[in-house]
């Protein structure tokens, strides 16, 4: 007879997370210096996530639709928008009328309210934007109950071209 297989309980797993659904399309231009900036265009930006916690007693770490439903939330926010920096030490903006009006040196950019997302970030890079929604992840309070011990947000801008932003409990 043989013997039966003992899986250890204490073993931690990492789920990853990377679905066509995970995008956003959104403008921007990344920022360089006081005076060189990109002109203003736009990417499919897709987004994956890997979580690492510990495997429960029913063989799972925990249920993770939950984190592909947040994740889309999060994904749903940024989409058909175009992105601004708000803390960016080149760029003032100005809101009024519906319009955000962006000055970077002499140049002034307007834009309709409706079609702009200010972001609490220095440039709307894949770093930033990683850095971001890894951020926006963590506050989520459907997450808080699980004890995750690391989360690792990745960005795209294009075919292989990644940012990952990642937190751990240790």
């Amino acid at each position: 007879m043989g013997r039966a297989l003992l899986l250890d309980t204490e073993t931690s797993t990492r789920i990853e997370i990377s679905k066509e659904y995970l995008n956003f399309s959104a403008g921007h231009f990344t920022i360089f210096s006081a005076t060189d900036r990109e002109n203003l265009h736009g990417h499919n930006f897709q987004v994956r996530c890997s979580v690492t916690a510990m495997v429960g007693p029913n063989g799972m770490a925990f249920d993770y639709v939950l984190l592909k439903r947040v994740l889309k939330v999060l994904c749903d926010d940024l989409d058909e928008h175009l992105l601004l920096p708000q803390h960016s030490p080149y760029l003032r903006i100005e809101q009024g009328d519906g319009l955000v009006i962006a000055w970077f040196g002499a140049e002034r950019l307007t834009f309709q309210e409706r079609d702009v997302l200010l972001l609490p970030i220095r440039n709307v890079t894949i770093e930033e934007l990683a850095e971001l929604l890894l951020a926006r992840l963590r506050a989520r309070p459907e997450l808080t109950e699980y004890d995750l011990h690391e989360i690792a947000v990745g960005v795209s801008s294009g075919s292989g071209q990644w940012a990952v932003s990642s937190w751990s409990s240790a």
